[in-house]
């Protein structure tokens, strides 16, 4: 019994046994299930799982409701489209950031044509909203501006200036050639002046330079004298100073508003900022009243007419409206002589004021024989004739323009004083147009809101056009285009103007502004917003943000903001499309002479501008004229010849 009964106790303990080695497999097992998988390390995030991802990996034997009825996929065009125009958005940032300019222009457009061309109202979702938002401030943006510009200092100014002739000349010290000053010394006894004229060596020395070397600097003044001549003539006489001090001006500065020397004097008069500021000249950082001609030449006879009252002489006076004063003083105080001859030869004068006043006097002299010196055929520019209007609104110079159906061009050169594109935001502004058209501008200007004439412009229909064509150039709705011109119906007059209500702080397709690498410091004052500020200096809101690295509208806690004012167009380029529209036609004239001069060009030759030539070094090489050069390459001014510029030589 006892042996049955261990033998039934072994049996009972392996029964045991394996039962419990069954259940430890069975929970092993378990333990390799899912649920494993949440003891992973939560640091990475590959092995967590989110209620929404563990949705989308179930089967549709897992996941009931994707074979129900009452749940169909619903379409959302807003979310297709903001994803379609997403796409280009970012190709456009990748293209930015490999620096390729147009390729980043190319997607950003692609992107707001996606947004303009779609049949949804942009205003009745956020998220297209916001994504008109987006796209068109990069489309606008300061960093695709700043892939075209050149990588020169010349866009580091927010007007580019043109060297002063004076500085180049008064390097010089040429010879003197005996038959030159016999020849002037007769003339000088008939010349009538109300300077007196002395013919002395350097005078002589200056009269063969202006003869050869420096004949081209001679010609452009003289040439574009003959927009300021009368005006000048007129001021001199009503302050009661010579008449013939008008060729100060011309030895200064060619009669260029914009003319510059290397000490910093400015327009055509050449004031310094002091000197200017004691005159009452205004410079701020809207206007330069040295530039302005007919203000700066009132300023420069009262201050001649100051000089000679202190000196007694006429040569005295030149010499202290180069050097100041103070320097002639101390010359006449040091040798006891009030003679411009004396102090010249005992060389107690600057070595630019000692040349300073036998330019001056070589040029009258030239100017006042015309006939000797083979100056009679020149053909001097017709003088700028204006209408004025005040203004006490800011205005950009485009609408301007656009007002009275000019190029904008012409409007900066009737206003050499702005330095801007716009007018002064506070108090007044006299506005210079073109004769004639100051009803028309009045007309134009008063459908545009007084607090848009910054931003909003003018658009010529043409043929073909659209609202929405219209629209994407200037990057607005075609809503607002009909809203701010009242109109009824999509269709469009050709030759009619459109009102385009470009929002402030967005540029047009048409009106992209390079910005000055210089940066302008603002402090901050009292009151004072991103919007306050950005108007006042005439940039969108949105650059001041980006170049501070701004949220919203408020400017707590700041006390300098970094601003990048707008650069104006280079002179050259100016000119180029002045020359265009002072020769002006209807279409049908523009394209009869475009074809004449396609066939005189066939016969002429192409000369490569090399660094030192100047028009007359290249006409007398060709055996032809400055005027010539001039009339067939389109060229207003010898300043604007560069070298690699490409000539006509017929």
């Amino acid at each position: 019994m006892k042996i049955v009964k261990f033998h039934l106790l072994i049996a009972l303990f392996s029964g045991i046994a394996l039962l419990t080695t069954a259940c430890q497999k069975s929970q092993q097992a378990m333990s390799f299930r899912p649920a494993a998988q949440a003891n992973a390390p939560a640091s990475n995030p590959s092995y967590v799982k989110t209620a929404s991802t563990v949705a989308a990996t179930k089967t549709p034997a897992q996941d009931p409701a994707a074979h129900s009825p009452l749940a169909p996929a619903k379409a959302d065009p807003v979310a297709d489209l903001v994803s379609s125009v997403e796409k280009e958005f970012q190709a456009g940032e990748a293209s930015l950031a490999a620096k390729d300019g147009p390729g980043a222009k190319q997607h950003f457009d692609d992107a707001f044509n996606l947004l303009m061309n779609s049949k949804l109202d942009l205003n009745s979702d956020a998220r297209l909203k916001a994504e008109y938002d987006k796209v068109s401030a990069r489309v606008n943006s300061v960093e695709l501006q700043a892939l075209d510009q050149p990588d020169d200092s010349s866009s580091q100014t927010d007007q580019k200036s043109e060297p002063a002739p004076i500085d180049e000349v008064n390097e010089t010290t040429p010879a003197v050639d005996p038959n030159v000053k016999a020849k002037a010394e007769a003339e000088v006894k008939a010349t009538h002046s109300d300077l007196p004229l002395m013919l002395t060596d350097p005078v002589a020395g200056y009269i063969n330079y202006f003869s050869g070397r420096g004949r081209g600097t001679l010609e452009t003044a003289l040439e574009r004298g003959g927009r300021y001549q009368a005006m000048i003539e007129k001021i001199l006489k009503e302050e009661g100073v010579p008449q013939d001090l008008i060729y100060l001006a011309q030895a200064e500065s060619g009669f260029h508003p914009l003319a510059v020397s290397r000490a910093g004097a400015r327009g055509m008069w050449q004031f310094m900022g002091s000197r200017a500021k004691a005159y009452g000249l205004k410079h701020n950082s809207w206007v330069d009243e040295r530039q302005d001609p007919e203000k700066s030449t009132r300023a420069a006879a009262h201050h001649l007419k100051d000089l000679y009252n202190q000196f007694g002489d006429w040569y005295l006076a030149m010499a202290a409206y180069n050097s100041g004063p103070g320097t002639v003083q101390q010359a006449v105080k040091r040798t006891g002589y009030a003679d411009f001859w004396e102090l010249y030869n005992r060389n107690v004068l600057p070595k630019e004021t000692r040349n300073y006043v036998p330019i001056i006097v070589a040029m009258t002299i030239m100017a006042k024989n015309p006939a000797q010196y083979g100056l009679q055929d020149i053909a001097r520019e017709e003088p700028l004739a204006y209408d004025t209007v005040k203004v006490d609104y800011p205005i950009d110079l485009r609408l301007v323009a656009q007002c009275v159906d000019v190029p904008p061009a012409t409007i900066q050169e009737l206003n050499p004083s702005l330095l801007r594109w716009a007018t002064p935001k506070d108090g007044t502004f006299d506005l210079h147009i073109p004769k004639g058209s100051k009803n028309e501008y009045m007309s134009a200007v008063a459908l545009i809101p007084e607090n848009m004439r910054v931003w909003w412009r003018y658009y010529d229909v043409a043929d073909g056009d659209t609202l929405a064509s219209i629209g994407r150039k200037y990057h607005v709705t075609s809503e607002a285009i009909e809203k701010a011109n009242h109109l009824d119906s999509d269709d469009l007059s050709a030759e009619s103007k459109l009102v385009i209500p470009i929002a402030p702080g967005r540029l047009s397709a048409g009106d992209v502004q390079s910005y000055a690498r210089r940066i302008t410091r603002y402090h901050v004052h009292r009151g004072d917003t991103v919007e306050k500020v950005a108007a006042n200096f005439g940039v969108p809101t949105t650059m001041v943000r980006r170049w501070n690295h701004l949220r919203g509208n408020s400017l707590q806690g700041r006390h300098v903001l970094y601003l990048h004012l707008p650069v104006m167009p280079k002179p050259d380029d100016l000119q180029r499309v002045m020359a265009k529209s002072r020769g002006r036609t209807r279409h049908s004239t523009a394209k009869s002479h475009k074809t004449s001069v396609l066939a005189s060009n066939q016969t002429a030759l192409h000369h490569r501008v090399k660094p030192g030539e100047t028009l007359y070094s290249i006409a007398t090489t060709y055996n032809t004229t400055v005027t010539a050069l001039k009339h067939d390459n389109r060229i207003a001014d010898a300043l604007m010849l560069r070298p690699g510029m490409i000539l006509i030589i017929r």
